[in-house]
């Protein structure tokens, strides 16, 4: 990662705080060494795949010369005992004797036998060359995981930098008093939010992309939607469980909320039926409400001083 991180600090003197611009600046060219970097990822999970499919077949043909190898060992092995059978050159005498016409059986004997001989030392050889191949496979392929590895590790701590650095951009919230608490703000405008809501309305929007509509205010007679202090944003409609990839988002979001709220002015964040609120860090489990929608595993609700 040497080189990837840009503005580090001199030592013994203070970095100058970078302006929004200078951010911006960075998490282009970040945003771009992470794009290259997962494009070598992906190439290199090519290559991964090819050469497990290439040691997958080598292996294959281990077991081929392995089989062809112990039939080689066995027949040679026959011959072994064919030999001591027949008594050594008493055999040979008999099957030359006139009339016998053990000469061509003889000769046809010992071109089996060199035949047996030579697929004994084919298969021996098929073996090795097998073996060796699987085993430089194998290596490759490990050392093609361990890359990819650290590939992988390195693409996600560009993008945690570029996430904090995102962050960083986040504007705090107005009416955030000296000791850290928030003046009251009343609801504004035609959406009937506060300005602390609309502007964590926006900087959510900003940062994520939303499939399914934000719902804020709503006429009621109790909670913090008819204040004007709580949005919803849905990850499913119609009541449905969202998808797995949509669930995922909505814990993107929680974290994202729990992580800047304390510039925004979050209060609570729900979501899937446990609740995190600011001022008593760490998510805690609600009781079931009986719904999906009432569980919040549809949405993610965040509400503000």
């Amino acid at each position: 990662m040497a080189g990837l991180v840009p503005g580090q600090a001199v030592a013994g003197a203070a970095a100058p705080k970078p302006t929004e611009k200078e951010l911006k600046a960075q998490l282009t060219s970040l945003t771009k060494k992470v794009d290259k970097l997962i494009a070598e990822y992906n190439a290199k999970r090519v290559a991964v795949t090819r050469a497990k499919a290439a040691e997958k077949a080598a292996r294959d043909r281990l077991k081929a010369a392995e089989a062809a190898f112990t039939l080689a060992e066995s027949q040679v092995g026959d011959i072994a005992q064919l030999r001591y059978q027949a008594g050594g050159m008493g055999m040979v005498r008999e099957l030359l004797t006139p009339g016998y016409g053990g000469a061509a059986m003889l000769e046809q004997l010992q071109a089996e036998q060199d035949a047996r001989l030579g697929g004994f030392a084919a298969a021996r050889d098929a073996r090795k060359r097998a073996a060796g191949d699987a085993a430089e496979l194998t290596a490759e392929l490990r050392d093609d995981m361990s890359e990819l590895t650290g590939r992988r590790k390195d693409a996600e701590k560009l993008i945690d930098e570029i996430k904090d650095k995102l962050d960083r951009l986040v504007p705090t919230a107005p009416g955030k008093r000296a000791n850290g608490a928030w003046a009251p703000e009343l609801p504004t405008g035609s959406d009937n939010i506060t300005p602390r809501t609309r502007l964590m309305r926006t900087e959510v929007r900003s940062h994520f992309s939303l499939r399914f509509p934000v719902g804020c205010y709503r006429a009621e007679n109790s909670g913090e939607h008819p204040l004007g202090r709580a949005c919803d944003f849905m990850l499913s409609s119609g009541g449905a469980m969202p998808s797995a990839a949509d669930a995922a988002l909505g814990e993107e979001i929680a974290a994202w909320a729990v992580k800047n709220g304390g510039k925004l002015g979050v209060k609570y964040v729900i979501y899937r039926q446990r609740i995190y609120n600011l001022g008593f860090p760490g998510w805690r489990a609600m009781a079931d409400r009986g719904g999906v929608t009432a569980n919040h595993f549809d949405h993610v609700h965040i509400s503000m001083y």
